[in-house]
């Protein structure tokens, strides 16, 4: 076991957990912060995908020691009321189908948009082009992306 020092969510935190342990399992299993998803375990799938220092990663590969002095965001710290313009155009268009994949989307989303607050179709595309959504929503992903940057449509819904 080691001590690591981190910020998650806003909040410091110290942990007495194994230096190996992947941030994942911190999230879930110790700090009881399940909406961060556990998809292939391999970097593949980006259903893990948080922020550690406003830069996307997958939780379930890294582990909690190279967080030492960092700050994670996950999707729960996103907005503490679901109010963050990318978790409204997610609801206002219906992204989701399953569900599973999305928490990984918006984090991964959050990160185009700090870096790139007015990202083009392809940029969008090249940058989600990691985050694997079994039900094919990638045309609803991209767009709830456009209208958080203030460049998308307002209508609802729609296919994929």
């Amino acid at each position: 076991m080691a001590k690591v020092r981190l910020t998650v969510n806003g909040a410091a935190r110290e942990l007495d957990v194994p230096p190996e342990m992947p941030i994942l399992w911190v999230l879930r299993d110790v700090l009881n912060l399940t909406g961060t998803k556990y998809g292939c375990g391999t970097a593949l799938c980006g259903s893990c995908t948080v922020l550690r220092d406003g830069e996307a990663i997958r939780a379930c590969v890294e582990p909690i020691s190279s967080a030492e002095g960092t700050a994670l965001v996950t999707i729960e710290g996103l907005s503490a009321n679901g109010t963050h313009p990318l978790q409204v155009a997610w609801r206002d268009l219906n992204v989701a189908q399953c569900g599973y994949c999305q928490p990984g989307q918006i984090m991964n989303a959050a990160a185009l948009l700090a870096r790139n607050p007015s990202p083009t179709d392809e940029e969008i595309d090249a940058a989600q082009q990691a985050n694997l959504c079994r039900c094919g929503t990638y045309l609803r992903i991209r767009e709830a992306i456009r209208v958080a940057a203030g460049e998308g449509s307002t209508g609802r819904g729609g296919d994929s």
